[in-house]
């Protein structure tokens, strides 16, 4: 089962008119969203959110049938883009120093924390601005259906492109800095400690006491103090939540992510909330 979650359309962009239209996409196994944005008159036309009925597992190819669904209905999928995004969010990520990556041997890297079977396409993301290599395996089905019906586009996970944002955000900036980005019941973790990059991970929660627990214990593996540390929060997550509620508890500096340069322009959308799909361009 397919439920939409939020739909905004800005009205001041005529997309049959422009030709500057760029479509991002963020793939999960319990979701899909995507946005447009218009270069030429610099602002987000477009944003759509939906979940997917996983309680038992969803398979490659039920997830594919989700992901044809939606596209059925959704007639401006089917228009034709400058350039299309897509960031594929799982836990089947590591990250690898790049002087020890060699692309010969990506199911090692991956074996001892991910099952990797024989026949799983496996992948990279070298981050900007780091000696990180990203490997991963991606939802390869979405990604044949994607190339069938927009030609070629660019993809890569979702981590890639939170931390390459993050890392360029806040390279100058002093201290020690935990970002939180919560999908759903999942939430992914970075830390950038002394402005070079230490950590990303992603944990799955069921309660508030998980997601907090999770968090101190990072804190507590990489000796950060919580009474000192700047923890920024994005994705579905807002103040009135019981899942800040507890974090506050326990955490003093807590904000939420803002943009250094642009925002939304869909004022139904906190710029803070979509921080992958909204990250593409």
């Amino acid at each position: 089962m397919i439920k939409e979650i939020k739909k905004i359309a800005n009205k001041n962009i005529d997309f049959f008119n422009l030709e500057e239209n760029h479509l991002s996409i963020q793939l999960s196994l319990d979701g899909f969203s995507f946005c447009i944005y218009n270069k030429i008159v610099n602002e987000f036309g477009y944003f759509a959110k939906f979940e997917f009925d996983n309680q038992n597992g969803i398979s490659p190819y039920k997830h594919l049938e989700f992901v044809e669904e939606i596209f059925k209905k959704e007639k401006i999928l089917q228009l034709k883009f400058n350039s299309v995004s897509v960031a594929h969010f799982n836990n089947l990520v590591t990250q690898v120093p790049k002087p020890f990556f060699d692309k010969e041997y990506l199911p090692d890297y991956l074996k001892y924390s991910v099952k990797v079977l024989e026949n799983d396409f496996i992948t990279f993301d070298e981050i900007n601005n780091s000696e990180i290599v990203n490997v991963y395996i991606p939802f390869v089905n979405i990604n044949n259906f994607l190339l069938d019906h927009y030609g070629s586009f660019i993809f890569k996970h979702s981590s890639t492109v939170l931390i390459e944002k993050l890392l360029n955000e806040y390279k100058n900036s002093d201290g020690d800095f935990c970002f939180v980005n919560v999908t759903n019941n999942n939430f992914e973790i970075v830390v950038l400690k002394e402005k070079k990059f230490k950590l990303f991970n992603c944990f799955n929660f069921s309660t508030k006491e998980d997601f907090i627990y999770y968090i101190l214990f990072t804190a507590e593996q990489l000796e950060l103090n919580p009474e000192e540390l700047n923890l920024v929060l994005m994705g579905d997550i807002e103040k009135e939540s019981e899942l800040y509620t507890i974090l506050y508890q326990y955490i003093r500096n807590i904000n939420f992510y803002s943009p250094s340069k642009k925002s939304t322009s869909l004022n139904e959308l906190s710029v803070h909330s979509q921080f992958i799909v909204l990250n593409q361009f």
